[in-house]
Protein backbone atom coordinates (compact mmCIF):
# COMPACT_ATOMS: atom_id res chain seq x y z
CA UNK A 1 0.00 0.00 0.00
CA UNK A 2 1.60 3.17 -0.98
CA UNK A 3 1.27 5.84 1.58
CA UNK A 4 2.06 9.98 1.44
CA UNK A 5 4.48 11.17 3.55
CA UNK A 6 3.20 14.18 5.51
CA UNK A 7 5.89 17.34 4.98
CA UNK A 8 7.43 16.87 8.05
CA UNK A 9 8.66 13.43 7.13
CA UNK A 10 9.74 14.69 3.89
CA UNK A 11 12.02 17.84 5.49
CA UNK A 12 13.01 15.29 7.64
CA UNK A 13 14.17 13.34 5.33
CA UNK A 14 16.06 16.03 3.29
CA UNK A 15 18.03 17.38 6.65
CA UNK A 16 19.04 13.98 7.34
CA UNK A 17 20.44 13.59 3.93
CA UNK A 18 21.94 17.69 4.15
CA UNK A 19 23.32 16.52 8.24
CA UNK A 20 26.45 15.45 6.66
CA UNK A 21 29.21 17.00 4.48
CA UNK A 22 29.98 13.91 2.36
CA UNK A 23 26.21 13.54 1.53
CA UNK A 24 26.03 17.22 0.66
CA UNK A 25 28.61 16.55 -1.59
CA UNK A 26 27.01 13.61 -3.56
CA UNK A 27 24.03 15.87 -3.54
CA UNK A 28 25.60 18.98 -5.83
CA UNK A 29 27.68 16.18 -7.61
CA UNK A 30 24.58 14.75 -8.51
CA UNK A 31 23.02 18.17 -9.65
CA UNK A 32 25.51 18.55 -11.95
CA UNK A 33 25.09 15.06 -13.60
CA UNK A 34 24.78 11.37 -12.89
CA UNK A 35 27.91 9.44 -11.80
CA UNK A 36 29.41 6.26 -11.01
CA UNK A 37 30.49 5.56 -7.31
CA UNK A 38 34.05 5.15 -8.21
CA UNK A 39 34.41 8.37 -9.59
CA UNK A 40 32.41 9.96 -7.41
CA UNK A 41 34.58 8.45 -4.75
CA UNK A 42 37.72 9.68 -6.80
CA UNK A 43 36.23 13.08 -7.17
CA UNK A 44 35.06 13.63 -3.02
CA UNK A 45 38.33 12.29 -2.07
CA UNK A 46 36.54 9.76 0.05
CA UNK A 47 37.20 5.59 0.32
CA UNK A 48 34.67 3.50 -1.98
CA UNK A 49 33.48 1.46 1.15
CA UNK A 50 32.31 5.28 2.58
CA UNK A 51 30.83 6.30 -0.47
CA UNK A 52 28.96 3.29 -0.20
CA UNK A 53 27.30 4.05 3.00
CA UNK A 54 26.70 8.08 2.04
CA UNK A 55 25.24 6.24 -1.21
CA UNK A 56 23.23 3.80 0.50
CA UNK A 57 21.62 6.56 3.62
CA UNK A 58 20.76 8.90 0.85
CA UNK A 59 18.84 6.04 -1.66
CA UNK A 60 17.11 5.37 2.06
CA UNK A 61 15.99 9.08 2.03
CA UNK A 62 14.55 8.49 -1.38
CA UNK A 63 17.08 11.49 -2.77
CA UNK A 64 19.00 9.22 -5.14
CA UNK A 65 18.61 6.40 -7.49
CA UNK A 66 21.01 3.60 -8.69
CA UNK A 67 20.45 3.00 -12.39
CA UNK A 68 21.86 -0.07 -13.91
CA UNK A 69 24.26 0.32 -17.07
CA UNK A 70 25.25 -2.76 -18.08
CA UNK A 71 27.94 -4.14 -15.48
CA UNK A 72 28.10 -1.17 -13.46
CA UNK A 73 25.29 1.02 -11.34
CA UNK A 74 24.69 4.75 -11.76
CA UNK A 75 23.40 6.96 -9.70
CA UNK A 76 21.50 9.95 -10.30
CA UNK A 77 18.92 12.31 -8.30
CA UNK A 78 15.41 10.86 -8.18
CA UNK A 79 14.06 14.31 -9.37
CA UNK A 80 15.13 16.72 -11.39
CA UNK A 81 13.60 18.85 -9.40
CA UNK A 82 15.86 17.98 -6.33
CA UNK A 83 18.29 19.68 -7.93
CA UNK A 84 16.33 23.00 -8.24
CA UNK A 85 15.49 22.57 -4.73
CA UNK A 86 18.94 22.68 -3.99
CA UNK A 87 19.95 25.32 -6.06
CA UNK A 88 16.92 27.56 -4.36
CA UNK A 89 18.10 26.29 -0.93
CA UNK A 90 21.71 27.21 -1.53
CA UNK A 91 20.80 30.78 -3.14
CA UNK A 92 17.92 31.11 -0.20
CA UNK A 93 20.54 30.49 2.78
CA UNK A 94 23.14 33.22 1.41
CA UNK A 95 20.49 35.61 0.95
CA UNK A 96 19.11 35.09 4.58
CA UNK A 97 21.74 34.60 6.63
CA UNK A 98 25.47 34.58 4.29
CA UNK A 99 27.29 35.49 7.70
CA UNK A 100 25.92 33.10 9.96
CA UNK A 101 27.59 29.36 10.86
CA UNK A 102 25.32 26.54 11.93
CA UNK A 103 26.20 26.53 15.94
CA UNK A 104 24.85 23.16 16.22
CA UNK A 105 27.63 22.15 12.59
CA UNK A 106 29.68 19.75 15.26
CA UNK A 107 27.05 17.58 16.62
CA UNK A 108 25.48 15.68 13.21
CA UNK A 109 23.84 12.56 13.73
CA UNK A 110 24.18 9.69 10.76
CA UNK A 111 22.10 7.55 9.03
CA UNK A 112 21.91 4.52 10.88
Amino acid sequence: MLTIASDIDVLARFGRALNDPIRCRVLLALRRAPAYPADLADALGVSRTRLSNHLSCLRDCGLVVAVPDGRRTRYELADERLGHALDHLLASVVAVASDRTCADAETRDCCP
